[in-house]
């Protein structure tokens, strides 16, 4: 904005279904998500990817669990292990945080992960990636899942453990390079092709000065870092 006098941004989080829906009716020229679009949803979206971001799961840095597997996560997030020490931890219940059904994050999760199976209802359902964050940091039994790069210490006071998951370490690098199980593309979506001050912005989003600044600085990859747009 500073840069183009006259044009306003309004940026609102709320969620990638909600994104996807003001796309569809026009009630925001884009769209965010960090999801994929479902079968029959949004038709008409154009797809611009903006950036990477991998999905660690996440334990209390107390916990003495370093490293899981897919199955095990799987069969943590649907009820059927209910124990830290079935999985050679200590004998401390799980409790399990997980997302509310339009988030992104839980979508890209319940796709990489539960294979079809369903989430246990009994899981504590949390907003946002900050709350998962720190109800983990604060919870010794607690497992939740969060983007890779909100791991870092800067994105909350206390501090939380990646797991190793099937033997891969949640790091940038092996997000970019594909070795890590859970990743996912950060969509912006416009009802048609983009035009005006929805494309400028668009491509001031792509450019190197925000994918190698601003994108890296929140916690991402860049979209060029995976061969994507430019």
């Amino acid at each position: 904005m500073s840069q183009n006098e006259g044009i306003s941004v309004l940026v609102s989080g709320m969620g990638s279904s909600a994104g996807i829906e003001a796309a569809v009716s026009g009630t925001a020229e884009i769209g965010t998500s960090s999801r994929e679009l479902h079968d029959g949803e949004g038709e008409d979206l154009v797809d611009i990817p903006i950036a990477y971001d991998g999905i660690a799961a996440i334990v209390n840095p107390h916990n003495p669990v370093d490293e899981i597997t897919t199955e095990q996560l799987r069969a943590i997030y649907s009820g059927k292990v209910t124990n830290w020490s079935e999985i050679g931890g200590e004998d401390l219940p799980i409790d399990i945080i997980n997302r509310d059904e339009s988030s992104g994050t839980r979508d890209a999760f319940a796709s990489n992960i539960m294979d079809g199976e369903r989430f246990d209802v009994g899981a504590v359902i949390l907003p946002g990636t900050g709350q998962v964050r720190e109800v983990v940091a604060r919870s010794r039994g607690a497992i939740g899942y969060i983007s890779v790069g909100f791991v870092d210490p800067r994105f909350g006071t206390d501090p939380v453990k990646a797991l190793v998951l099937d033997g891969v370490a949640p790091t940038d690098d092996n997000v970019a390079n594909g070795s890590y199980p859970i990743s996912r593309v950060l969509h912006f979506f416009t009802n048609g092709e983009p035009e005006g001050a929805t494309l400028q912005y668009i491509k001031y989003v792509l450019s190197p000065e925000v994918q190698q600044g601003a994108v890296i600085e929140a916690g991402y990859l860049p979209v060029t870092t995976l061969g994507g747009q430019d």
